[in-house]
């Protein structure tokens, strides 16, 4: 089932190209003076003509009940309540509200990231929640989508880290890395066993191996802790740290040179993709690996073994110009070759209400937990804290900075999370109140708050789709709370238990379709739609 905007959209392109001998674009949007508006003619010297000719030919009759040009050449819509019927019917009879599926690709989903042995901090919450909705939208859609936590769990701080548990101290996230950092600054002695250690660990020794892992064991119990409360889909098998490419890394540098595409710099073999004179690190001077040989092996594995052929990258907008260089050099070694593809999807940071990085008072990062005890506490529920921290985040313009402020995400009114749960709430509460159980409708549009709702209901096919396209999960969250209001004026002027038949058959088959898109357009952003508040 093709989304009504599309039908109206292919429609007009026909009848403009029936005028004009040309292909185009109608331009078309939704109205506040109707329900859709045309805007191809504009710019035309006889737009005004034009878009008369295009009213006169388009084929509307059986959608439309109102096609009039007005202005300097728009083409104004306004839907037949009978069309709405119809096409409200088609939607509460699919499964999928009528949300296409498409030619499904292998996806790999980059997001989360943290470090093992530290806690997460709030740097952590979008590339997370962010990550997740572009999972659940893209599974949604049909694609096969494999999810990878690139977790920070090698390299030489990990020497430092395994000597201070040799040393026996007890792993412990909210001190254990300070205080081994601390030791390692003060202790000459601590210091070079550290350096030792490392080497020992990049040997593979067993002891020094099995040590690691006891740390990086009980951090990825810890992370799971996190996600299970944050109700994201991330599990234990997902995680993919940079210790899972120790041993392609002589072969990335191997493969690289041989292509030419490595010369060495102050020492270090290095990349300048795209002529750059910016090097992109790929082997230290000291022999050892830095992130870009990490990220080269990790792409290539996704490619290679995955078999993926759209790669997303859900990482902080300051890594853009490292990602661009790392894409760029796989490009170069064919590595990432058409069809396949790789995207950064980048976002903001997090500020706080003086409009600067959000810190704890003490100045440092916010731990990730107490933000996630501190939204729970005031809400007094967890799936009302939780999806209004994520909703705060998911309905900004992920590219941009976002204010982060309990009272504005927690409010039960406006954009907010609290204020699309209620609505859904109170449909539930319409359903236990009048004790109704199955709605079989038909459909039957005739209030102007109705043919309103109708109008976001039949919108959700075409939002869901593009936001597959562009992972911009602020457009979904603006169409779900334009859902919510629709609803609102709809029930205050609308009574739908004391109506009479067959009008309450209808009302209460709009109240079943407005529930399924509320809570299956919050699943699709990993939010929960309870159904008491």
């Amino acid at each position: 089932m093709a989304d009504i905007g599309k039908v109206l959209r292919d429609r007009l392109a026909a009848a403009f190209e029936t005028v004009t001998g040309s292909t185009v674009d109608p331009v078309l949007r939704r109205s506040r003076h109707a329900d859709f508006q045309a805007d191809g003619a504009l710019g035309r010297p006889d737009a005004r003509a034009v878009a008369a000719a295009v009213a006169e030919a388009a084929d509307l009759g059986d959608l439309c009940s109102d096609v009039r040009v007005a202005g300097p050449g728009f083409v104004n819509l306004t839907l037949a309540d009978a069309a709405l019927d119809e096409w409200l019917a088609a939607a509460a009879a699919d499964p999928r509200l009528g949300v296409s599926t498409v030619e499904p690709e292998v996806v790999v989903v980059d997001y989360s990231g943290p470090n093992a042995a530290k806690e997460m901090h709030v740097g952590h919450l979008r590339s997370t929640v962010i990550g997740d909705a572009v999972v659940r939208v893209l599974e949604y859609l049909g694609h096969t989508v494999i999810r990878q936590n690139h977790l920070g769990d090698w390299g030489t701080n990990f020497g430092m880290l395994v000597e201070h548990h040799v040393d026996g101290a007890t792993f412990d996230l909210s001190s254990f890395y300070a205080a081994a950092r601390s030791k390692f600054e003060t202790d000459p002695d601590f210091q070079e066993r550290s350096r030792r250690r490392v080497v020992r660990l990049q040997a593979g020794d067993p002891d020094t191996i099995a040590l690691w892992h006891s740390i990086i064991d009980s951090s990825q119990r810890y992370l799971m802790s996190v996600y299970d409360r944050l109700g994201v889909r991330l599990e234990a098998a997902d995680f993919a740290g940079e210790s899972s490419y120790n041993a392609a890394l002589d072969g990335v540098v191997d493969d690289l040179s041989a292509l030419g595409l490595l010369r060495e710099s102050d020492g270090a073999l290095c990349a300048f993709p795209d002529g750059s004179t910016t090097p992109l690190i790929v082997r230290k001077r000291d022999g050892g690996y830095g992130y870009a040989a990490t990220d080269l092996a990790a792409l290539r594995y996704r490619v290679d073994e995955l078999k993926a052929t759209r790669l997303l990258y859900v990482v902080g907008t300051p890594q853009r110009r490292h990602l661009e260089m790392v894409f760029a050099v796989a490009r170069a070694a064919g590595w990432l070759a058409p069809p396949v593809r790789a995207s950064h999807i980048a976002f903001g940071s997090v500020l706080g209400t003086d409009g600067k990085m959000l810190r704890s008072r003490a100045g440092g990062a916010i731990k990730l937990t107490e933000l996630l005890d501190e939204a729970v506490a005031r809400a007094d529920d967890p799936a009302i804290g939780i999806g209004a921290l994520k909703y705060a985040d998911l309905s900004s313009d992920r590219i941009k900075d976002y204010t982060f402020d309990y009272d504005r995400m927690l409010a039960a009114t406006g954009d907010t999370a609290p204020y699309l749960q209620y609505a859904h709430v109170r449909v539930c509460s319409i359903f236990r109140k009048g004790d109704v159980g199955g709605v079989e409708g038909p459909f039957a549009v005739t209030h102007p708050t109705e043919h309103a709702l109708a109008m976001e209901l039949l919108e959700f096919p075409g939002v869901v789709a593009r936001a597959g396209e562009t992972l911009e999960f602020h457009r979904l969250t603006a169409h779900l709370h334009a859902v919510a209001v629709r609803f609102s004026a709809f029930f205050e002027q609308c009574p739908v238990l004391p109506a009479p038949e067959p009008v309450r058959a209808s009302r209460l088959a709009l109240c079943a379709l407005t529930a399924r898109t509320l809570r299956t357009g919050l699943d699709l952003l990993g939010i929960d739609a309870p159904e008491r508040m």
